[in-house]
C-alpha cells in the first residue's frame, strides 16, 4: 500500500475520531487549526513553549484510562471498607474500558471530546506542523 494513501485516509483508521460526532472533530480540528496559525507567527522560543506543551498534553487514550482506574480502583477499596455495594463500580467501568480497547468507543467519549479532549494524532498533526514551520524559518 501506498504511503500517501496511508497517511491521506489516516482518520478512517482513527477509532476515536470514527466514533465522534463529526461537528465534535470539526471544532477539534478548528482549534488545532488555529493553534498551528497562530504560532506560525510566534517568535521561536514560543513555539518551542507550545512543542514542550503539546507533549505534556494529555490524550483521550490517557484520559480514560486514569479515569477508568481511578474509579475501579476507588469502587474495590471502598467496597472492601465501607460496604460491598461499592463492587458495583468497578463491575461498571472495567466493561467501558474493555469496550474502548475493542471498538474505540465507550460512554464518558463523546463528553471528553465535546470538552476538546484530542487523540494523540491530533495533538501529533499540530506538533509536526509547529516543529515543520520552526524548520522552515531555519532554511
Amino acid at each position: 500500500m501506498d504511503l500517501n494513501y496511508e497517511v491521506k485516509n489516516s482518520n478512517q483508521f482513527d477509532r476515536v475520531r470514527n466514533s465522534t460526532d463529526e461537528d465534535v472533530n470539526e471544532q477539534i480540528d478548528c482549534v488545532t487549526n488555529t493553534n498551528i496559525q497562530y504560532y506560525a507567527t510566534r517568535p521561536a522560543w514560543e513555539v518551542k513553549q507550545r512543542i514542550i506543551a503539546l507533549e505534556k498534553e494529555w490524550d483521550t487514550e490517557r484520559v480514560l484510562e486514569v479515569n477508568a482506574s481511578t474509579l475501579a480502583l476507588t469502587g474495590l477499596v471502598l467496597g472492601l471498607t465501607v460496604n460491598k455495594k461499592w463492587f458495583a463500580l468497578p463491575a461498571v467501568v472495567l466493561p467501558f474500558l474493555l469496550q474502548h480497547g475493542l471498538q474505540g468507543w465507550c460512554p464518558p467519549l463523546p463528553i471528553l471530546r465535546r470538552m476538546g479532549i484530542r487523540t494523540r494524532d491530533e495533538i501529533d498533526r499540530e506538533k509536526y506542523a509547529l516543529l515543520e514551520s520552526l524548520k522552515s524559518r531555519n532554511d
